[in-house]
């Protein structure tokens, strides 16, 4: 009896040429398949590396600004209703053990800010002006965008500095204007940048805090932003509002305003299961995209299959043939996907002006995803290829 030859060894190299000449063969119909699996993978890249990005700017900004900064404002009195900061808190908020600087700004409540006198007294634009101290700036770690921050002389007269949103509520760019306040002509000595811990001052017309009382100022303070050293920020929060109000201290609002940063950098973190499962699904629909292209594929090129089994090939080469064109298809898209999510990613940190971050996790889950997605989209094609048989498959036309 004659022994039958043992069937050929495929190498890596062989069985790379082989299960690309598909995708050779029929390149617009592998770029169309590829798309699915490029278009989940970028958006799991680029919705993640956003997410990514927009955390690390928003712990830059933190850094910079500083964990230190607390706020005091008034709360309520037992009854409900709306409590006052006393006259000297500033003062005493001072001479807390650890405390580096205090600042306070003060509403003026009878006052309106307008663009010109010609505008009806009750058109606001959500405008508040309010007294402020010419330290103000350091405190709240601000700066100016036009112009100059009140000081000692401008202070004394009619002149406002604009916070960022209310300068573009009134109209106002930059710094030389004037605008109608209670009555009175100001000079519009500076606009400030946006003021990220304490946006209520982007929301206000900051004039002196000696020239408020002319306009009926009395004098308290409705915010204080006050300065510790890092070691003692923790300790100054736990006595401030004794300190502030020793006879009712559950009448004051202290807050650290960091946290909210903080915590806006949580959240931006815990969007990324959801940016991954949005790019998984889009990933699954690629998927099954590529098994249909590869059964119909297998269909199309029955011929070559029964060809190749009639000079040797096993059915576990004509698995490894199909799987192997899958996963490649497969691939392709993942890595077209993962440079594409990266330009977006890096496009929008540079628009931002933040720190460029690679989103690993997002870039190592997509390409092994595309990969895991098309092997097993190839696997039922590859195995119906292998069991085709030799002779049926020539004889189909």
């Amino acid at each position: 009896m004659i022994p039958l030859p043992e069937p050929a060894r495929l190498r890596a190299a062989d069985l790379a040429a082989v299960g690309l000449e598909g995708l050779r063969g029929r390149p617009l119909r592998a770029m169309l398949s590829a798309l699915g699996i490029a278009i989940g993978v970028a958006a799991m890249v680029g919705l993640v590396g956003i997410s990514t990005v927009s955390k690390a700017g928003l712990m830059a900004e933190i850094r910079e600004l500083g964990t230190n900064m607390l706020s005091v404002q008034p709360g309520t009195t037992i009854t409900g209703d709306d409590s006052e900061l006393p006259i000297a808190a500033e003062g005493m908020v001072a001479r807390i053990p650890g405390v580096e600087g205090v600042s306070a700004v003060g509403l003026v409540s009878d006052a309106t800010v307008r663009r010109n006198d010609r505008i009806s007294a009750a058109t606001t634009s959500g405008v508040a002006v309010q007294a402020a101290r010419t330290d103000l700036l350091k405190a709240v770690r601000g700066t100016v965008r036009s112009g100059a921050f009140l000081n000692a002389a401008t202070s004394r007269y009619p002149s406002v500095v604009l916070g960022s949103n209310a300068a573009r509520a009134l109209g106002v760019d930059r710094a030389g204007g004037h605008v109608y306040i209670a009555g009175q002509w100001f000079l519009v000595t500076g606009v400030l940048d946006t003021v990220k811990l304490a946006p209520e001052i982007d929301r206000s017309a900051l004039i002196g805090w000696s020239y408020a009382t002319r306009l009926g100022f009395d004098g308290h303070a409705t915010t204080l932003y006050e300065r510790s050293t890092n070691k003692t920020v923790k300790s100054v929060q736990e006595v401030l509002a004794a300190t502030v109000n020793p006879e009712n201290p559950e009448e004051v609002k202290v807050s650290r305003p960091s946290d909210a940063l903080t915590a806006e950098a949580a959240a931006a973190a815990a969007f990324n299961a959801l940016f991954f499962g949005l790019g998984a699904v889009s990933l699954l629909a690629g998927g099954v995209g590529i098994a249909n292209i590869m059964v119909i594929s297998v269909l199309e090129r029955r011929n070559e299959i029964g060809l190749r089994r009639s000079l040797g090939a096993t059915r576990g080469q004509i698995r490894l043939q199909f799987l192997t064109e899958s996963v490649t298809l497969s691939a392709l898209g993942g890595a077209a996907g993962v440079l594409l999510g990266l330009v977006v990613c890096f496009g929008f940190a540079g628009y931002k002006g933040w720190p460029l971050v690679m989103p690993g996790q997002a870039i190592t889950g997509g390409a092994l995803a595309a990969v895991v997605i098309g092997a097993v989209a190839g696997l039922y094609p590859a195995r119906r290829a292998a069991r085709l048989n030799p002779t049926e498959a020539l004889t189909t036309t």
